[in-house]
């Protein structure tokens, strides 16, 4: 469908189609605009018509360029999924094939020799971008095809790093001698909200209310509000919002600061993990906790939690006592 709005002295037509992704342009003249718009819906359908009924001319490779075109280009995660595919078409070896001829194996051939090189969350992150490919081309383009994403085995993903800051860490994060003038509250930050990376660089003043903060966006796409502590609270109050620094000058300062302080195998991520796990320490629930870091399915805070079965009879004798 075709809309013509009037914007001054010029025409703006917008052209939706189901399946497709919207597309406008703006002409001095109503006749332009009009044409235009028409011209543009035949297009639109011809080549979906085209791109379902010349099944056997497409590629696995043509495939995976329509999705970037279409799909990748709206996404936030927009660089990282475009390193991906571009990666994926560099390196598998059936790209070229049409989608007809795509079987099972040559995905689990795929599978095995990357596991070789990279670790089995990037290869489990790799194939599921490509099932969402399959997925799309099935739902939204109305291929008649299999996923083969879906017969496969994917490699099981570990995901118990529990690093936490030692003693000496702690000291050195919280006193030590900063170079870069905007790490220290950054770094604070983060130990005292568990917040991501990208939720304390996104930060606004707008966002505050009294010692709550609001996280308008996420790495889950649900936003959420987060009690701050009286230490975080002041260190926003005392803070230029949004912080003046990059996703990649807050990277080299985090690297510049490690090494300065010979500290080794903490990523910032940890942070979160020591907030989170000083959070359940200070004997907030589960659900309290999800409050504030966000997470959607409460079993995935139990590694957080460091249980010990000598801290729960602990808690089953005090309960006795009473």
């Amino acid at each position: 469908m075709a809309t013509i709005r009037r914007r001054k002295n010029k025409y703006q037509v917008q052209v939706r189609r189901k399946r497709s992704p919207q597309v406008s342009k703006t002409f001095i003249c109503y006749k332009d605009a009009l044409r235009w718009a028409r011209e543009t819906e035949i297009k639109i359908d011809q080549n979906s018509l085209e791109f379902q009924h010349n099944l056997s001319a497409v590629t696995l490779r043509s495939l995976i360029h329509k999705y970037i075109k279409e799909i990748v280009v709206h996404k936030r995660g927009v660089k990282v999924e475009n390193s991906i595919l571009n990666f994926f078409i560099k390196n598998f070896s059936d790209i070229n094939k049409p989608i007809r001829e795509i079987r099972v194996e040559m995905f689990s051939r795929y599978r095995d020799l990357r596991l070789q090189h990279v670790k089995p969350s990037t290869i489990v992150r790799e194939l599921s971008l490509i099932q969402h490919v399959f997925n799309t081309a099935i739902k939204e383009w109305e291929l008649n095809i299999k996923n083969p994403i879906n017969f496969i085995r994917k490699p099981k993903v570990l995901n118990c790093r529990e690093r936490r800051l030692t003693d000496r860490e702690c000291q050195l994060l919280v006193h030590g001698n900063y170079t870069h003038p905007l790490l220290r509250s950054i770094v604070l930050l983060a130990i005292e909200t568990a917040m991501r990376r990208g939720e304390i660089l996104n930060i606004k003043r707008v966002h505050i209310k009294d010692c709550t903060l609001y996280i308008p966006k996420t790495k889950t796409d649900h936003p959420r509000t987060i009690p701050l502590t009286t230490k975080a609270h002041t260190i926003l109050k005392q803070s230029l919002l949004p912080f003046p620094i990059t996703a990649n000058g807050l990277r080299l300062a985090w690297q510049r600061l490690k090494k300065k302080c010979h500290i080794t195998d903490l990523h910032f991520h940890d942070l979160r993990h020591e907030a989170i796990s000083r959070f359940f320490e200070q004997g907030l629930t589960v659900a309290e906790v999800a409050l504030i870091s966000g997470h959607r399915d409460y079993k995935q805070l139990f590694r957080y939690t460091h249980l010990k079965a000598e801290h729960i009879v602990q808690k089953i004798n005090d309960y006795e006592k009473k």
